[in-house]
């Protein structure tokens, strides 16, 4: 129920909040549920899986609605880690650990295929990472400030070295992750590019973030294997 598991035979030595920003992809959801649960489980972590919507047709923001779903978790539980997530990828190795590093926060997606399992460029700090909820904080979170698709990422990389830490990465030979629906053909007619940041990180990091965090909360519902926070 809500997405909530603790092993039943033993203690466990993790407890983990994984975030999924989320709109209307249903069939994406299905997918990450159905892969993810057992992946954690084998894992033996105690974890909850949140999903955060934002209503409306307005444009997406994944960067706020992790803020929010950051804020939301914690008050649930003094989670160890937060597990940052994009719907469409599914992990291929059971030894990519969904838990925090100690002193940095750790991008995970290291090796996808739609990259051909290497890095698209040098800061890519995108699709899966996972932060201790102190990490979180001292970087001011997400910016709060990214509608649409795109760039929050290189933000966020900013932020950690701006914050004095600095990314460490999962091995390539673990962090791999497959897309879902990641078309090859598309893939090769338009090229991934890292896309140009509107935003000057340096001046805003710390007046746009946690700290200027403004949602109003709809509902909090427990469905079967997930709970789903939605958000004005």
């Amino acid at each position: 129920s809500g997405g909530h598991y603790r092993p039943p035979h033993c203690f466990p030595r993790y407890k983990s909040a994984i975030l999924v920003a989320y709109r209307n992809q249903e069939k994406y959801l299905h997918h990450l549920l159905y892969y993810l649960h057992p992946f954690l489980q084998r894992q033996q972590l105690s974890y909850t899986i949140y999903l955060i919507q934002q209503v409306g047709t307005g444009s997406f923001n994944r960067a706020k609605l992790l803020n929010v779903g950051v804020r939301e978790a914690m008050k649930d539980e003094e989670w160890d880690c937060l597990v940052l997530h994009d719907i469409d990828l599914v992990p291929e190795n059971d030894y990519n650990l969904y838990i925090c590093d100690e002193y940095y926060p750790k991008h995970m997606a290291s090796a996808m295929d739609k990259f051909q399992y290497t890095l698209p460029y040098k800061s890519f700090f995108g699709g899966v990472s996972a932060l201790t909820p102190e990490h979180y904080m001292k970087m001011n979170g997400f910016p709060n400030t990214y509608w649409g698709d795109g760039g929050e990422d290189d933000d966020i990389a900013t932020r950690i070295h701006l914050a004095g830490m600095k990314i460490v990465r999962t091995s390539p030979h673990l962090g791999r992750y497959r897309v879902m629906d990641y078309n090859e053909e598309t893939e090769i007619q338009d090229p991934w590019r890292r896309p140009p940041s509107q935003h000057n990180t340096r001046k805003t990091w710390k007046a746009d973030g946690m700290n200027t965090l403004q949602f109003r909360l709809l509902s909090r519902t427990k469905h079967p294997l997930y709970t789903k926070i939605t958000v004005d």
